[in-house]
């Protein structure tokens, strides 16, 4: 149960002034973003935890001559002449023209009562006017300022005001009004860092931290490593890395067994390969083999960079199994992906004797029930599939080996409950081809070892990547044709499916009319909203040299393997995120042919996107473009961290706290060392870190050791 003095924290904000239940819904959608919002039940701690992003500061005040080009400022002004719009033209403004000594602005207002603004402005009155300030030939204006008060109005205002992240139907006054009622009535809590570790960072209290962070003495509090935010940050980052070390300290305590095997399978396949095994690969091998054979359970992430080999490693850990007269599993995010490895594994282990089947939604009727006989009767070695594998009625003999690809796109649940199948708690190894900064595997995997595939296999060719603008588009496709002559099969992938009003960007529909017209009978369209037979045979037609080109949306990201494939154009690019980028274009340069990619952009791409272009013009490492994309992006948006069941920070940056993910990870193995029941009074302080950053489900597993 939740530590009493922590309830202050918990209770809903309906209590707060000036919060109402239709306030409740808008604050759900900021500060709990995925809940729903019907049964929205805002906390006072998710209002604490949304940080300011800015502060206005009104200790400066310019004079008219020396206003910035942009931001909000405070000045000081006369009102003058007020110019009403003609009667029935309520596209023209009301304007107010005010002065100083050093020169003239104007205040402008759509659709307002021109009595109203007389009142609150007379003419040659003194006003403080803030507000965003604008240009208009040559002239500043405040279109709509936030505040306009007299000198003794203006004395109450704080100097300092911070600045929030908000959503429609959301005032900031409302939320900082709320905050400040929290902040007086929150209890202080028992420190939970350790004291020395405080002293020597200089940092504040948590209490403190809140306080200084929502009520800023100066802007520089809110800057990343400023005492006060390298606090909060760390604070959230070490209840992380504790509920991974207790989540992984339970996995582990669970029962395992030694899967070892006689090594004939995997010898026969090994040896059949055409190519020999990479020296990271043979690493990784070693040690997944190496913790299959232990009694622990293995709970080992496998990274591989695109195009490194991850599936033939997996493909020798289930033989492992199937050696050991027990079962495997492979669950993998889409229809696609499972159909390629059913393919890649079906190749390699027919000639062997090893039995697969393949498990998707798509089955149906009797022909699933006798999938699923064979199954539980142990028939089938090895399954494939998609979320349809951990569903009730899909039992094993005898589950060993639960592999899961591109974890990410799945829920920490759903992983469970694959799990859940074997009578004895099975090994498990997790793939991603998208490659992960360390300290975001620190932060998403902490509870597992870690494999790297750090080199490509033999053979494999470098890929020529251009960046171009859109205004080439047609001079690139009509290049196609000397690569078509020579053979060559090609990728064109377009971001939407058809045209909307919110967006100029070209249709997968439109590009596939326009290659078919050039090209007839040799374009194939794959995108998302297709079932999956039609997919199905479209992929196939491209697999088989039938269509050389495939125009796709962003469905051919994961997985797909055609090696004869060399060409990949991304129309839209500067659309793209940076692992989604690699992942595109890592689908060519799969077979010993050179490859090409090239990137059309429209218009001028912002910074970001400029950088983003020019990193993967300039680098095809996965794990350097992992890097750059959590320093350009953030982690909330890396790699669909939101949609994975993964809590995204609310006060970290992977990025910019990096040294103290570092620091957190060290500290929570010290604590689980020392005291790894958390029964100390540094560990009563400690459950309520875990409760406080909701990594409460951790503490349940110190219950049960």
């Amino acid at each position: 149960m939740r530590p009493t003095e922590l309830n202050p924290f918990f209770a809903g904000v309906t209590r707060l002034k000036g919060i109402g239940s239709k306030v409740e819904k808008t604050l759900a959608k900021l500060v709990r973003p995925g809940i729903d919002e019907t049964t929205a039940n805002v906390r006072l701690i998710d209002i604490l935890l949304h940080l300011p992003s800015g502060v206005i500061d009104r200790r400066d005040r310019p004079t008219i001559n020396n206003l910035p080009l942009e931001g909000i400022v405070t000045v000081e002004v006369t009102i003058g002449h007020h110019k009403a719009p003609p009667r029935h033209n309520k596209r023209v403004p009301y304007r107010v023209d005010c002065f100083d000594d050093t020169g003239q602005i104007s205040l402008v207002f759509f659709h307002v009562h021109g009595d109203y603004l007389q009142r609150l402005l007379p003419v040659g009155e003194k006003r403080f006017i803030s507000g965003s300030i604008e240009w208009y030939s040559g002239m500043p204006q405040m279109v709509h300022p936030d505040h306009m008060l007299s000198a003794s109005e203006f004395a109450k205002m704080p100097l300092l005001e911070p600045v929030y992240p908000l959503t429609a139907g959301l005032s900031g006054k409302v939320l900082t009004r709320a905050i400040r009622q929290v902040l007086e009535e929150i209890p202080t809590l028992a420190e939970w860092q350790d004291q020395a570790w405080l002293t020597k960072q200089k940092w504040p209290t948590f209490n403190d931290a809140l306080v200084a962070a929502h009520i800023p003495q100066d802007a520089s509090v809110l800057e990343p490593q400023s005492p006060v935010r390298q606090r909060l940050a760390f604070d959230e980052l070490l209840a992380n890395q504790l509920a991974l070390g207790l989540v992984r300290r339970h996995m582990k305590a669970v029962s395992g067994r030694s899967i070892a095997g006689n090594g004939t399978l995997r010898k026969a396949v090994i040896d059949a390969l055409p190519y020999s095994l990479t020296k990271s690969q043979q690493q990784s091998l070693d040690e997944i083999l190496g913790d299959m054979a232990s009694n622990d359970r293995m709970l080992r992430l496998l990274q591989g960079d695109v195009g490194a080999g991850k599936t033939i490693v997996a493909v020798v850990a289930l033989l492992s199994c199937v050696e050991s007269k027990a079962q495997g599993a492979l669950m993998v995010p889409t229809e696609i992906l499972a159909r390629q490895h059913l393919k890649t594994l079906t190749e390699v282990c027919t000639p062997i004797g090893v039995t697969i089947e393949l498990l998707t939604g798509r089955d149906k009727g009797k022909k699933r029930e006798e999938k699923l006989r064979r199954l539980a009767v142990g028939e089938t070695d090895i399954l494939i599939g998609t979320h349809a594998l951990f569903q009730s009625d899909v039992l094993f003999k005898d589950l060993a080996l639960v592999i899961i690809d591109e974890q990410h796109r799945f829920g920490v649940h759903q992983r469970l409950a694959l799990q859940s199948k074997a009578d004895v708690a099975p090994d498990v190894l997790v793939m991603t081809a998208t490659p992960i900064p360390r300290t975001l595997t620190l932060t998403l995997y902490g509870d597992m070892d870690v494999s790297r595939l750090t080199d490509k296999p033999a053979g494999r060719q470098p890929i020529d990547t251009r960046v171009m603008p859109m205004e080439k588009l047609a001079s690139v496709a009509q290049g196609l044709g000397r690569a078509l002559a020579k053979g060559a099969r090609i990728y064109w992938v377009c971001p939407l499916v058809e045209d909307s009003d919110l967006t100029d960007l070209s249709a997968a529909q439109d590009r596939f009319n326009a290659l078919h017209q050039l090209y007839p009978g040799k374009t194939g369209l794959v995108h998302g909203r297709m079932k999956g037979p039609e997919k199905d045979a479209v992929m196939e037609k491209f697999q088989s040299g039938e269509i050389s080109i495939l125009v796709a949306t962003t469905v051919i990201e994961v997985g797909v393997d055609v090696p004869e494939a060399t060409i990949m154009i991304i129309e839209n690019a500067e659309q793209f995120g940076l692992a989604q980028l690699h992942q595109l274009r890592g689908r060519v340069g799969r077979g010993a042919v050179a490859s090409n990619c090239v990137l059309l952009y429209q218009g001028n791409p912002g910074e970001t996107a400029a950088a983003r272009l020019g990193i993967m013009r300039d680098t095809e490492d996965g794990f350097l473009i992992a890097e750059e994309d959590l320093r350009l992006r953030g982690s909330g948006e890396l790699l669909g961290i939101r949609q994975s069941g993964v809590a995204a920070f609310r006060l970290a940056d992977p990025f910019e706290h990096r040294d103290l993910l570092s620091a957190a990870r060290d500290d929570a193995d010290l604590i689980l060392h020392t005291d790894p029941m958390l029964t100390g009074k540094r560990g009563d302080a400690l459950k309520q870190l875990l409760y406080l950053f909701e990594r409460d489900a951790a503490i349940k597993l110190l219950s049960s050791g």
